[in-house]
């Protein structure tokens, strides 16, 4: 009888315990106030261990989520280059964010006027856009070398004249400030707070500095800023979210370019025959004749110009070309996974394979990296996703700019 009065106590204790989370089974946001596997109460008193409040994953500032699945990535244009360094293959590319739009100009000053004021002046320097990418010893650009980039007018077209490395070193920068903010906004008495955001305090007094700083268990710190892959980047611009008119898996509707329909005027309503993207329609054509433009830009263009695709980006084609991730190989296709495709460095392709020593002509090395899109400069050929092409990580051109993406966390999507 004793032992029969033991186990019904136990039985209803671990059913008290079990059922103090009232949604049932335990989630990442209702963990509840007991640990299942120690009947332990979190967050009690000091020592315990601390779970803390989890509403979602925070959204930063300028991104776009970008619902994964699978597609089929590769050129579906001819391949006039003969490269044949993109054939089709079906992969898998998890859900993600994406900047809505092209960085802009303005958003690279703010990021020089903080540099300038935090950093080194080396620093500073070395941030600063390469703006001699407009001259051309035949060509009269020189308002462009002068003013793009810091005239008010300017603000909000795409930043050029910046190197894949000084992308990077902004994604840096980026992350560091927004999560800085973050903490601000949670901390200062205005954001109302998280239970355990600045980790442990010494009884119940204000944070410490050592535990200023919201840790990632926190789930108030974004992951960081960076570049997309460039499988994240084609299967954004596809968008093929919008040719799903029914329960079609087989995604029968493919596109060419980042909208519907195979070609570069918009086919629908009453912007129809209005070019989709900024471009250069041929030899010498970059905006059409005076009283009738076509894409109404003779260099880049304002970042919200032009219909955003389906997931709503904006310039996904054309505008400028934007720097990825990925290191260059012509047989990437064939040689990364399935899964988030991605080439980090020259795993399986050797660079030795490519030797650009004396009398030989390669340019593959391992600091060579992709850029994709097309651009104010560039004929309708590059404005399909499935086109690549490289150049050298700290070299820059007046036609190549980028965009920011950041991973979903706390998600298998």
């Amino acid at each position: 009888m004793r032992l029969i009065k033991y186990l019904s106590v136990a039985v209803v204790g671990g059913f008290l315990m079990t059922s103090c989370n009232r949604g049932g089974q335990p989630t990442s946001t209702n963990p509840g106030d007991v640990s299942a596997a120690t009947g332990i109460a979190y967050n009690e008193e000091e020592g315990s261990f601390q779970v803390n409040d989890y509403a979602e994953f925070p959204q930063g500032p300028g991104l776009v989520f970008i619902e994964g699945g699978r597609t089929v990535l590769g050129s579906m244009e001819e391949d006039v280059a003969m490269t044949r360094d993109n054939i089709e293959r079906t992969v898998t590319v998890a859900s993600f964010y994406m900047d809505e739009t092209e960085v802009s100009n303005i958003t690279w000053l703010e990021y020089l006027h903080y540099l300038k004021k935090d950093s080194l002046p080396e620093v500073y320097t070395a941030a600063l856009p390469d703006t001699t990418v407009w001259s051309r010893q035949l060509s009269f650009n020189d308002p462009y070398i002068s003013y793009y980039l810091r005239y008010p007018g300017f603000r909000f077209f795409p930043v050029v004249g910046v190197s894949w490395l000084q992308a990077n070193d902004f994604c840096v920068w980026r992350t560091a400030k927004v999560n800085e903010n973050l903490a601000l906004e949670a901390g200062d008495g205005n954001g109302g707070g998280r239970r355990g955001l600045f980790g442990r305090r010494k009884g119940g007094s204000e944070p410490t500095a050592e535990a200023s700083k919201p840790t990632i268990e926190s789930g108030y710190v974004l992951p960081n800023y960076r570049l997309p892959t460039e499988a994240e980047w084609e299967y954004a611009a596809q968008a093929m979210i919008g040719t799903q008119y029914s329960d079609d898996e087989n995604q029968n509707n493919r596109r060419l370019y980042p909208w519907d329909g195979h070609q570069v005027r918009n086919p629908y309503g009453r912007e129809m025959g209005k070019f989709m993207a900024n471009f250069k329609r041929g030899r010498g054509d970059y905006a059409g004749i005076a009283g009738s433009l076509n894409d109404g830009a003779m260099i880049t263009d304002y970042i919200y110009s032009y219909p955003p695709n389906d997931f709503g980006l904006y310039n996904m084609a054309g505008n400028v070309n934007e720097w990825v991730q990925d290191l260059y190989r012509p047989l990437s296709y064939e040689d990364v996974e399935d899964l988030n495709p991605f080439r980090r460095d020259g795993f399986l392709d050797d660079s030795a394979n490519y030797d650009s020593s004396e009398g030989y002509h390669s340019l593959i090395n391992d600091e060579v990296r992709v850029f994709k899109g097309g651009s104010w400069k560039d004929v309708a050929y590059w404005l399909s996703p499935g086109t690549r092409r490289f150049m050298a990580q700290d070299s820059s051109t007046a036609t190549i700019g980028f965009r920011c993406a950041m991973i979903n966390a706390g998600s298998n999507k």
